[in-house]
């Protein structure tokens, strides 16, 4: 893009080279180096590494240096980390694909860090005299543009010191003239209104010949980062203000209404845009024109506007574009967008676990005196504090030895714990207040959860103690991280049609749908009745919200055998797990939260899967209310929950018979694989 695009004559420093745009002094892209390790800030005992500092010393967070660079901050997501050092130092694109909370955002922070200052620029929009609605476009280096205005600020100031002091030598000599020549005073006066106003209207062309400065970065001290999330056309792409009053010399100059838009603002830079499916197609058609182009006139919106007729010369907009959104992102996204950005860039998923080291641990010990300095008002941490947050990202992980890498939720909680240390005018955090934090600042779906439970407590509508026939306490998860006991009944009738069919209720989504037609499999084969005669009747108890996954099936299962045997169960038990159609029970997720939910109902006991076992991490406080049953087979299931030794153990001995060695099996195939299937 060529520098002058303008007619007029350049001023003083218009022309002037700046220091800055010299590339010898591009940025350290060459020097980035590895991620900082704490290592090098406090003292590590190495024989106490499987502390969960992972043997940091220190007596609170204030002894931990927290890095200068965002890049340095991020903790895990090491492959995005260098996909954005690498695109920074190529100036590529990328899209960030991921879970909410896991470091898009300050990741696109961090590469406008990297990116070199020295390149950036100033622009301006010049009035046409040929063409007003096409307003001229100029690039100089970034704090000129100041300089350039202020030159013909004081050109057109001194014109229009020239031109009053000839307006009032004109009007001296008219009203003099009027007076002692021809002596009509009155004839005067209006001679000398008349040359005024003539003047000033004429004065208002002067206005023109000032530029407007559209993008000034003279004292951006990095290259700039703009988030341009949910932003509309015109804040995206750039506008015209509508002129209300466009004729009779009182109308606006058209460059002097032209806004820059963010891709404008981003030149040189990172444009950032989240959740990138929801910009409408024209804007993102638009957008894939200046990633290509690299410059793109502004108009007006608008078409009732008056700005829709202006339109400037290509301004530049020579930006990194990251994008970001969660994996519904993609679907949603401009196919040929999504190419520009795959065929000159990276795409990148964020993970959203880590694994549990002691490196790991020392990094989420810096995470909480981090977001400690960038709050500036909360107390530090002690180390037992600190202890409770590292614990409680092992939980929210979800995985035996893995951390959470949902940071932003991670640091609400330690905002909290500081608040409650703050109140009570404390000049650490504790561990108490951490504790406290985490019953203040449980999620909505957990307060529902909960006040759920306390009104099934007062209706009685749960049942932790004794038996029933057909009735089974399962678990669910709401919102992926509160846990809530769901009842399960089956009632077996008559059949009433042609053939003996399996009704549910209670909002089953498609999943869930299919894990109660997929459990009559096992009700044929483990039973060994004929259901073609009988109508199975399954019913969610009061799941309003419905049910979309298949972590019910054993519990579905386990309530119609209970009912087409007429075997009781016992009450006190609450289960969740996945089911084959050869009766073998599978992995689900939330199983911690799931525990914990039915420990608060009451339950002393709770069956999971096997493969689950690893992933338990439990409260304390949960520890001693109830006992955790793992399980591999529904055969295992039935011996459990099942009541009524002479009818249960005929039925055990007969799936037994049935399922021949599959306990043995599955005990073997435990044993042999060394990782555990993923959550159904």
């Amino acid at each position: 893009m060529s520098n002058d695009r303008t007619t007029d004559t350049p001023l003083e420093g218009e022309n002037d080279t700046d220091p800055r745009s010299d590339p010898s002094t591009d940025g350290d892209l060459d020097d980035l180096g590895s991620q900082v390790d704490v290592e090098g800030d406090v003292e590590i005992d190495e024989d106490a590494e499987d502390d969960l500092l992972g043997g940091l010393k220190v007596d609170s967070t204030a002894d931990i240096k927290v890095p200068d660079r965002l890049v340095d901050q991020v903790i895990g997501q090491e492959e995005a980390r260098d996909i954005v050092m690498r695109a920074a130092k190529q100036h590529r694109h990328v899209m960030m694909i991921g879970t909410p909370g896991t470091g898009k955002s300050m990741l696109a922070k961090a590469m406008s860090q990297l990116l070199p200052k020295e390149n950036l620029q100033d622009v301006l929009v010049y009035h046409n005299p040929d063409d007003s609605n096409e307003p001229k476009v100029r690039t100089v280096p970034a704090g000129k543009g100041d300089q350039i205005v202020e030159a013909h600020q004081e050109e057109v100031r001194k014109r229009n010191q020239m031109r009053s002091f000839l307006m009032w030598i004109v009007l001296a000599v008219v009203v003099g003239y009027a007076f002692l020549v021809v002596g009509q005073i009155l004839m005067g006066i209006l001679a000398a209104g008349i040359i005024y106003f003539a003047f000033r209207y004429s004065n208002r062309g002067s206005d023109a010949m000032i530029p407007k400065l559209l993008i000034n970065n003279a004292d951006r001290q990095k290259a700039p980062f703009e988030d341009a999330t949910g932003a509309h056309a015109g804040a995206l792409l750039g506008d015209v203000r509508h002129d209300p009053f466009q004729s009779g010399g009182m109308e606006t100059p058209s460059h002097d209404r032209v806004e820059a838009g963010a891709i404008h603002k981003a030149n040189k830079g990172v444009l950032f845009i989240d959740e990138i499916n929801t910009l409408d197609i024209r804007s993102q058609q638009h957008l894939m024109t200046a990633i290509q182009e690299g410059e793109f006139s502004i108009t007006g919106q608008s078409e009732r506007s008056s700005g829709a007729m202006v339109q400037t010369e290509p301004v530049p907009c020579d930006f990194i574009m990251v994008a970001a959104g969660n994996m519904d992102a993609m679907e949603n996204m401009h196919p040929a967008l999504r190419s520009r950005i795959k065929g000159y860039g990276y795409e990148v998923y964020m993970d959203d676990t880590i694994d549990d080291t002691p490196e790991m641990r020392r990094k989420y010990a810096r995470f909480v005196a981090q977001e400690v300095e960038k709050d500036g008002r909360l107390p530090h941490f002690t180390p037992d504090a600190v202890r409770e947050v590292i614990l409680e990202a092992k939980r929210r992980a979800g995985r035996k030895d893995h951390l959470t890498l949902e940071l932003r939720n991670l640091g609400g909680l330690i905002r909290v714990a500081g608040d409650i240390a703050r109140a009570r005018d404390s000049e650490q955090t504790e561990r108490t207040d951490v504790l406290e934090a985490k019953k203040r600042s449980r999620s909505i779906e957990q307060q529902v959860a909960d006040n759920y439970i306390a009104r099934r407590k007062d209706y009685e509508l749960k049942t932790s103690e004794g038996e029933a026939v057909g009735r089974v306490n399962g678990l669910a998860v709401m919102g992926g991280d509160s846990g809530i006991m769901m009842p399960v009944m089956a009632e077996v009738t008559p059949r009433q049609g042609e053939g003996g069919e399996i009704f549910a209720t209670g909002k089953l989504q498609e999943i869930a749908q299919e894990a109660v037609e997929n459990v009559s499999a096992i009700i044929k084969k483990y039973t060994g009745e004929s259901i073609a005669d009988k109508d199975i009747h399954i019913q969610f108890v009061q799941s309003y919200e419905g049910v979309e996954g298949d972590s019910a099936s054993i519990t579905v299962a386990t309530a119609v055998i209970s009912a087409l045997e007429d075997i009781p169960i016992a009450q006190d038990i609450a289960m969740t797990g996945s089911l084959s159609v050869r009766g073998d029970v599978l992995p689900v997720g939330g199983v911690t939260h799931k525990i914990e939910a039915a420990a608060k109902a009451g339950c002393k006991r709770v069956i999971i899967p096997k493969a689950n076992e690893q992933d338990v991490m439990i409260e304390d406080e949960y520890k001693d209310q109830i006992e955790v049953i793992p399980v591999s087979h529904i055969s295992e299931v039935l011996d459990i929950a099942l009541v009524g030794e002479p009818e249960k153990d005929s039925l055990v001995d007969r799936l037994k018979n049935i399922t021949g060695g599959a306990l043995e099996r599955g005990a073997t195939a435990q044993k042999g694989n060394s990782g555990s299937p993923s959550p159904q």
